[in-house]
């Protein structure tokens, strides 16, 4: 599928490389929850290669982070590490996340992370959800699991899920769901609907002052005491 034709809604400047951020879960080595997240990103930047738009991928794996998420979780506090972790994901302007199966459920230390992140992180990025398993029975853990836990994000995971058990490496549908997720995410991201969302209705969601989003209040100055939000909060009426 081609993207080369030109959108006039493309949400920033032909220079400006996009953010791409992978978070894997993997923990072995080699991962094929890594392999899986690795083979997506390639083929995003290629598509965004193809419309003219440069990108950067960085990766984030929680196995290294174990030990300071699990500290974060008891103590409420994340330490520098996972700050600056925060701070590439609210950078990003997509994120793709992937993670192996575990007794028929999402890795737990996906779930911890996302457990410590501020609910407005990654309000309306847009998002390729993938997973890893043993066997296809678990085929539909990201659907089932991964999905609700990004809407709750208020992420925009794409339509198309990614998930790959042993059997499925060497088959050409695989190639053929990588590539619909990528290009799905590629017109999300040129549409620039994320962005608007986060413009026109960052004011309406719930906000943790000083949190790590990139529109967080940080001051006083910051907070704008005239939405029907504050003003319910205020004791007054919307």
């Amino acid at each position: 599928m081609s993207l080369t034709t030109t959108d006039p809604h493309d949400s920033a400047e032909p220079e400006d490389p996009l953010r791409l951020v992978v978070v894997s879960a993997g923990v072995s080595d080699p991962s094929s929850t890594r392999l899986l997240a690795d083979r997506t990103a390639q083929k995003v930047l290629d598509l965004l290669l193809e419309s003219g738009r440069s990108a950067t991928v960085g990766v984030i794996e929680l196995g290294p982070l174990a030990v300071d998420t699990a500290q974060a979780i008891v103590s409420g506090f994340p330490g520098e590490r996972l700050k600056t972790v925060f701070e590439r994901l609210a950078a990003a302007d997509a994120v793709i996340v992937s993670t192996p199966v575990y007794k028929a459920g999402i890795s737990g230390l996906l779930k911890s992370f996302a457990d410590i992140l501020d609910n407005d992180l990654l309000i309306a990025k847009p998002v390729i959800l993938a997973a890893t398993a043993g066997t296809s029975r678990h085929a539909m853990v990201v659907d089932e699991q991964l999905r609700p836990l990004f809407a709750f994000l208020r992420a925009l995971p794409v339509p198309t899920s990614l998930f790959a058990a042993p059997e499925d490496w060497g088959q050409a549908a695989l190639g053929d769901r990588i590539q619909r997720a990528a290009t799905e995410l590629v017109l999300l991201l040129r549409s620039g609907v994320g962005r608007s969302i986060a413009d026109s209705a960052w004011t309406g969601y719930q906000h943790q002052f000083g949190g790590n989003a990139t529109r967080a209040e940080h001051t006083a100055d910051d907070v704008d005491f005239t939405t029907d939000l504050m003003r319910l909060a205020a004791g007054g009426t919307a």
